[in-house]
């Protein structure tokens, strides 16, 4: 049988209050094209379809009517799990309507495994899906112990039990898959993906992900990515839309997965083309060359992340004037002559904020942060964020 997995839509997703459900719904055509040319049996939904656990009713209808034609009227089937940013009860919600279509959606984690028969392939597809498994999720607590190696080992003691329960109802006669919306350490993040690991916490290794599965498809990270050191193949089929400056330059695509009974899961990508790519221009010899750029029509259909070396300060009349010019323009940054001489720690302004968090720490401890401290300061500047924009 022939797969399509996806994942990490964030159907709702501005940039810098720029709307683009437009994007999304180009790329949600360019997948239902996908589907069809790629003759695809089952398409996995690996969490995340939207970005807001309170989704615009315009985002919930662009998913709701892409699922059905995805599904064409359930001979297709299509499997969803509910990822981090993702209402598990508001996204079950229509669960009855859906079933009768042929999509799954599964809200919460459960040990319950999906099988799923694939007419045009003639075979059975049994599917472990877990949803986002947080300990609110699964109704747990992992530990009285609030250390954070202690909870991260009891995490993923717990993530590899419940993949071992499930993997158990796997068959040397069906197609064996599972399917999570985790954070897999060593994974290469981005500054777009809002962490689901507290200090660390929930992260699994890649060796507790299920040996049993032919293939195990994941979503988060919206890198597309292998994962490094799994027993079985499993990878990150990324965002479908570069969400962040951070992405610049990387490359989107869907995941395909041939596979049958019993033998080894062929993977390739399909790369998308939807949307429009994020792009930063460093104009060091100043305005002239922006407008330059613009009326030769360079990146025309573009995000613009500008930089631009000025003697003074831009006015708002030239700012105006910038954006009119070139809608797409969303950061406009004047670098002025002395700051290109101040110290290395006045320049800092542009980096990540990870990074200004680490070099900071370094400056006052006199040594480098641990990787969890850097998650859960990250983690903390997520919610503050969550609580600005609610």
């Amino acid at each position: 049988m022939r797969l399509l997995h996806t994942a990490d839509w964030h159907l709702g997703r501005t940039l810098e209050g720029r709307s683009r459900l437009d994007e999304q719904a180009q790329f949600l055509d360019e997948l239902y094209e996908i589907v069809v040319a790629e003759k695809i049996d089952a398409i996995l939904i690996a969490g995340d379809v939207f970005d807001t656990f309170n989704p615009p009713a315009a985002a919930e209808q662009l998913f709701y009517d892409s699922l059905s034609r995805l599904a064409d009227k359930g001979k297709r089937p299509v499997v969803v799990i509910a990822g981090n940013h993702d209402h598990p009860d508001r996204l079950s919600a229509a669960v009855p309507l859906a079933r009768e279509q042929g999509i799954t959606i599964l809200g919460y984690p459960t040990e319950e495994v999906q099988h799923i028969f694939i007419p045009q392939a003639g075979e059975e597809l049994r599917l472990a899906a877990l949803a986002y498994p947080s300990e609110s999720r699964l109704n747990e607590l992992l530990a009285q112990n609030h250390d954070e190696t202690v909870l991260r080992d009891e995490y993923d003691q717990r993530i590899r039990q419940v993949f071992a329960n499930m993997a158990r109802h796997f068959a040397a006669d069906t197609v064996n898959v599972a399917m999570s919306h985790l954070y897999v350490a060593g994974g290469s993040t981005t500054e777009s993906e809002r962490p689901i690991e507290v200090g660390g916490a929930y992260t699994v290794r890649a060796t507790s992900l299920p040996s049993a599965a032919q293939y195990v498809a994941l979503g988060h990270l919206h890198r597309p990515q292998d994962v490094k050191k799994a027993l079985a193949p499993a990878r990150y089929s990324g965002s479908p839309l570069a969400f962040s400056f951070s992405e610049t330059g990387y490359a989107k695509s869907v995941t395909v997965v041939d596979v049958k009974p019993g033998s080894q899961a062929q993977v390739h990508e399909i790369h998308l083309s939807s949307g429009k790519p994020l792009v930063r221009w460093k104009a060091e010899e100043g305005l002239a060359a922006v407008y330059h750029w613009i009326e030769e029509g360079r990146d025309k259909n573009a995000w613009i992340d500008l930089e631009v070396h000025v003697e003074h300060a831009l006015s708002l009349a030239e700012i105006h004037r910038l954006r009119k010019l070139h809608p797409g323009l969303i950061h406009i940054r004047p670098v002025f002559p002395e700051q290109e001489h101040k110290s290395s720690s006045q320049r800092e302004a542009n980096l990540p904020i990870d990074e200004l968090f680490k070099r900071f720490y370094q400056h006052q401890t006199g040594g480098p942060p641990e990787e969890g401290l850097v998650r859960l300061f990250l983690e903390l500047v997520n919610e503050q964020r969550e609580e600005e924009e609610a």
